[in-house]
């Protein structure tokens, strides 16, 4: 979920180095019952865990339209909704490992509720799974009503430490990432901050817009638009700045270089899944990334493409798991809270 990277995990299942080599490899020849240079000869399905309409359902219709016709005659997004996404994901683990059964989710799903849900979580992201590459990443908002004294993130920091009470901040739901970003926050600056989880994004930036909560933290994509009509957005977790709010500091300039995180999605295929296979499915939605068309959609929702290969991609859950882990227990956050 964050830019925290690690080791890749041993039983992640396509001798990693060899991945893409493979997979050119069964682009050009084509393999056992395909078309030639056709990795898989039935329908592709895209597993996403969020109702349609959603971001991530956005960003799988976007890469899922272009994955025809060198992986798969066609590829349809099948949402299925529920369980936090975890529906979706326990769908993928159980399903036939011949490529046809693709897993798009964000991270939070495989590297955060492992910590936050140990009880209702029975899948590994790297021993169920074959993490094929990144999508896109992206970061989060801090965002106030425009009503509120503090014009930058170093005043919205000196009214916090001059509060004498909690301060409530709104996030997307208990256990999610903003709600562990806005946990770090205070413990960073030193602030007694009181969380206060909605049913999504869109109840919580409504009430910051209403100034019914002092503060929202969010995914971009939901703060930015709100940015100068009703909403200031006054720093972003990302690397870099954001070309539409160029004045906006990151969290690292404004002095907490340990809140630079962002969320990735990404997209998976059930263990045991041939290496060409998963060579050829990372082909594929590289050569989508490097399109004008996706870098344009994913700009507008404030997501960068970023591509990393299996052996990447494996690396980065390991580490992020890991830290995650040691951000839920430092909160000391309990599933019933």
């Amino acid at each position: 979920m964050t830019g925290w990277r690690g080791v890749a995990a041993p039983g992640a299942a396509i001798g990693r180095r060899g991945a893409l080599g493979l997979g050119a490899a069964g682009l050009a020849a084509g393999l056992p019952g395909t078309a030639r240079g056709q990795a898989v000869p039935r329908p592709a399905r895209v597993l996403v865990g969020f109702a349609a309409g959603g971001p991530t359902d956005l960003v799988a219709r976007l890469y899922a339209d272009r994955l025809r016709p060198g992986y798969a005659p066609s590829a349809l997004v099948d949402n299925r909704a529920g369980a936090s996404g975890r529906l979706a994901v326990q769908a993928v683990q159980a399903a036939e490992p011949d490529g046809t059964t693709l897993l798009m989710t964000p991270a939070s799903v495989m590297i955060l509720q492992p910590h936050i849900f140990p009880r209702e979580v029975r899948y590994d992201a790297l021993a169920d799974f074959i993490p094929v590459c990144t999508l896109c990443d992206f970061g989060f908002g801090v965002a106030v009503p425009a009503s509120h004294p503090a014009r930058s993130f170093d005043q919205f920091v000196a009214w916090l430490r001059a509060q004498t009470t909690e301060v409530a901040y709104g996030s997307p739901g208990a256990g999610s990432g903003p709600h562990f970003v806005g946990d770090m926050i205070g413990r960073a600056v030193g602030a007694r901050l009181s969380h206060v989880p909605y049913r999504g994004a869109a109840p919580a930036v409504q009430d910051a817009l209403g100034a019914r909560i002092p503060l929202v933290i969010a995914v971009l994509s939901d703060v930015v638009p709100h940015h100068g009509q009703g909403l200031r957005v006054l720093a972003v977790s990302s690397r870099e700045r954001l070309a539409r709010l160029p004045d906006v500091p990151t969290l690292a300039e404004a002095g907490f270089p340990q809140l630079t995180i962002s969320e990735w999605m990404g997209l998976f295929l059930p263990a045991r899944t041939p290496a060409p296979v998963v060579g050829a499915l990372h082909q594929a939605v590289a050569a989508a990334a490097r399109t004008e068309e996706v870098r344009s959609a994913l700009d507008r929702l404030e997501f960068l493409a970023t591509i990393d290969g299996p052996e990447e991609f494996a690396a980065r859950i390991r580490r992020e798991r890991d830290r995650w882990g040691q951000v839920v227990r430092e909160s000391g956050f309990q599933p019933e809270t």
